[in-house]
């Protein structure tokens, strides 16, 4: 049974930054991934990152500011989040997967991030 376990949300002010993880255990092997759903909106696509590290891909409302990485030793994914604005706002989830791009076969509980103005 995959688990995907996220960290790292919080409350942090506009212009900050946020480094949340997400550790797979559990035969977990496949691409991963973040999405976001702030609240009254549908949930989106923020960042991916392929099996090997070598590939990653970010939706254009966070390209320059988020920055996806993994370390395959521990099966954990982090997204490096800065210059955060209020409407970065939202629950975030880490998604692990092989079928799809970007990867949605197995989801985390998902982590707050709120950022004030």
């Amino acid at each position: 049974q995959v688990q995907l376990v996220e960290s790292g949300g919080g409350l942090v002010q506009a212009g900050g930054s946020l480094r949340l993880s997400c550790a797979a255990s559990g035969s977990a092997f496949g691409h991963m991934g973040w999405f976001r759903q702030a609240p009254g909106k549908d949930r989106e696509f923020v960042a991916a990152i392929n099996w090997s590290g070598g590939i990653t891909t970010y939706a254009d409302s966070v390209k320059g500011r988020f920055t996806i990485s993994s370390d395959n030793a521990k099966n954990t994914v982090y997204l490096e989040m800065n210059n955060l604005k209020p409407e970065d706002t939202a629950v975030y989830y880490c998604t692990l997967g092989g079928r799809t791009w970007p990867p949605t076969d197995y989801w985390g509980q998902g982590t707050q991030v709120t950022v004030s103005s």
